[in-house]
């Protein structure tokens, strides 16, 4: 054998067992490779979180008066509202995600103004769980003009764009659950029941709520909390196989060619 001959067989050894490291490599990260339809399905395990903790809170919350601000129940239902919306942000995009090829601008349209909904109602229940008992006993005017807002009592106190917030929030709860649930139930990827009944239940305290007094007109919420978690689950059950499909190296990175031996 030659010096080159010796020299060119060397080179294919050394690429063959560079190439089996490789696909040892290959192999280990394969099994912690995060795809774009494993997220998506995680997602619908927020979806089921946000819409159980809507249904459950609505008949033990507190009334929205200044005696119940500094009781335990309080913080506690206000924690979880503030939870209910993170999860229910995730959720929802992750359910937007699965159908975001079908959905098209009526799809669109729902997530962004349902995601307003939960957006702004993240940041009254962190105020009402986190600030409003701090401030119960050294400025209960304050506090008593802010639980205004939600029970419908004259204000004492100017409160500036926070009332306009709050009803930007509402619509943003009637509007986005009504046009998601439609562009859901159209597209027929996740359960049309869950859909009709997202899509129903949105639209209830407009039409309902002259008939039920606060704060009985909280069950009104619970039609639409079933219907995210009924949706959530859906998400999540769909088969594995759907967690398996490429997706263009977008979150897995992009696999390099396999060393193919040159000719000697």
């Amino acid at each position: 054998m030659t010096i080159n001959e010796k020299t060119s067989t060397d080179r294919m050894a050394a690429r063959v067992e560079g190439g089996e490291r490789k696909m040892a490599t290959d192999g280990k990260e394969s099994k912690m490779k995060i795809t774009a339809s494993s997220l998506i399905r995680w997602a619908g395990l927020s979806a089921m979180a946000a819409g159980t903790i809507f249904v459950v809170i609505q008949p033990i919350h507190p009334l929205d008066v200044l005696s119940s601000v500094t009781t335990t129940q309080w913080v506690i239902i206000q924690s979880l509202k503030t939870a209910m919306c993170l999860f229910g942000l995730l959720g929802l995009a992750g359910l937007y995600a699965r159908q975001v090829k079908e959905a098209g601008w009526l799809g669109l349209a729902g997530y962004l103004v349902f995601s307003l909904f939960f957006a702004h109602t993240l940041a009254f229940a962190f105020t009402e769980a986190f600030i409003l008992p701090q401030l119960a006993t050294a400025a209960p005017t304050f506090v008593e003009s802010f639980l205004g807002i939600f029970n419908g009592n004259p204000s004492e106190m100017n409160l500036g764009v926070l009332p306009t917030l709050y009803a930007v929030a509402g619509f943003g709860y009637v509007l986005g659950g009504l046009l998601f649930g439609i562009a859901t139930f159209r597209v027929g990827i996740l359960p049309r029941w869950a859909a009709g009944l997202l899509a129903v239940g949105a639209v209830l305290p407009i039409l309902l709520s002259s008939l039920v007094p606060h704060p009985l007109d909280r069950i009104f919420a619970v039609p639409v909390g079933i219907a995210l978690a009924w949706l959530g689950y859906a998400l999540w059950s769909e088969r594995r196989e759907k967690a398996a499909e490429p997706d263009d190296g977008v979150l897995t990175g992009v696999h390099e060619p396999a060393v193919v031996p040159s000719k000697v």
